[in-house]
């Protein structure tokens, strides 16, 4: 932790015992792009919560029927300081990025782009694809690997189970289950748990961590308190033990666990930077090396962040304009 951080030391309950202090973040809907516009169930950033260990974006989709929406259409955008997780439960999605990879996005397997000091991708969903399902989650690099370069990692799980279900752990370690994915963010976890009707899965987590339930298709409970559908339930550190019970209709979850961050950061559009001026740095030089502004001569003999990208793709995003006050850093 900083310097800047407030929080108190942490205190660890008694071995096998829940931590009951839980917090509900319900979500917002959020449309994305296009004339039909694909709707999105946004539960990080919040108002009252930026992060969850590293992880600070959470958004949740579908089931969407791309023949009503068009799908995902994400034109080539720019990333700083921070990676981006894929991960589907229904359709396909096709990944490039100015790092030179492209992959297809399938349900079951996970994609990692860290974009360390910057990168471009775009987000296309498959033509083939009738129904889109899935979640996109950011985590915030630390400050001493934010500025490498970017990579590209694919991992496909195994399923493990456990009493009444199983889990895919695609990044971190839980239930004897560990990812081999370099995250370039120490102490992170990432799972997906599907639970039978009525089971109730306790799980030993580190107590160091705090952790995020996704309820992603029904209710569940957490630690006995009600979450809602698409609603996240935030815990804090303190406990060594996590108990989620799925209704009538069983649930499916998605899982995420990090020691606090200790470092507060700006997020603005798709960067993630440590202050106002880095991001008006960020935005200013992708505008320049995307052509839709000239560039500043401060920027004269300066490595280009962002990358060439293949061509006959469909033209790239301009960022929007800055906000008017400046951006203040949060944790």
């Amino acid at each position: 932790m900083t310097d800047l951080d407030p929080r108190p030391e942490l205190k660890v309950l008694d071995p096998g015992q829940p931590c009951t202090a839980t917090e509900i973040l319900e979500p917002r809907r959020v449309p994305l792009g296009g004339v039909r516009e694909m709707n999105v169930y946004r539960t990080l950033p919040q108002r009252q919560r930026s992060l969850v260990g590293a992880w600070c974006f959470l958004d949740h989709y579908g089931p969407d029927d791309v023949s009503l929406t068009g799908g995902m259409q994400m034109p080539r955008h720019p990333h700083t300081g921070l990676a981006t997780v894929s991960w589907l439960f229904t359709g396909r999605v096709e990944h490039l990025d100015s790092g030179g990879n492209a992959a297809s996005v399938v349900p079951g397997e996970l994609n990692l782009m860290i974009a360390g000091r910057g990168i471009t991708h775009q987000e296309i969903s498959n033509p083939e694809t009738n129904t889109l399902h899935g979640v996109q989650l950011w985590y915030a690099l630390p400050d001493a690997t934010r500025f490498g370069d970017n990579a590209f990692a694919r991992y496909a799980p195994e399923p493990v189970s456990l009493p009444g279900g199983t889990a895919r752990v695609f990044i971190g370690a839980l239930l004897g289950s560990v990812s081999p994915v370099d995250t370039r963010t120490p102490d992170l976890l990432g799972a997906e748990l599907i639970l039978e009707p009525g089971a109730s899965a306790k799980l030993t987590v580190r107590a160091d961590f705090e952790h995020a339930v996704l309820a992603e298709n029904a209710e569940v409970r957490v630690n006995s308190a009600a979450v809602g559908h698409r609603s996240l339930a935030y815990i804090p550190p303190g406990s060594d033990t996590l108990v989620i019970t799925a209704g009538d209709t069983g649930a499916r979850i998605i899982l995420l666990g990090g020691v606090p961050l200790g470092e507060r950061i700006v997020m603005w559009w798709n960067f993630v930077g440590r202050d106002h001026n880095e991001i008006v740095e960020f935005r200013r030089r992708y505008q320049a090396e995307l052509g839709f502004e000239p560039a500043d001569p401060a920027d004269a003999g300066k490595r280009a962040l962002f990358g060439e990208f293949p061509p006959d793709q469909p033209p790239p995003l301009p960022a929007p304009p800055l906000p008017n006050s400046r951006l203040v850093p949060r944790e």
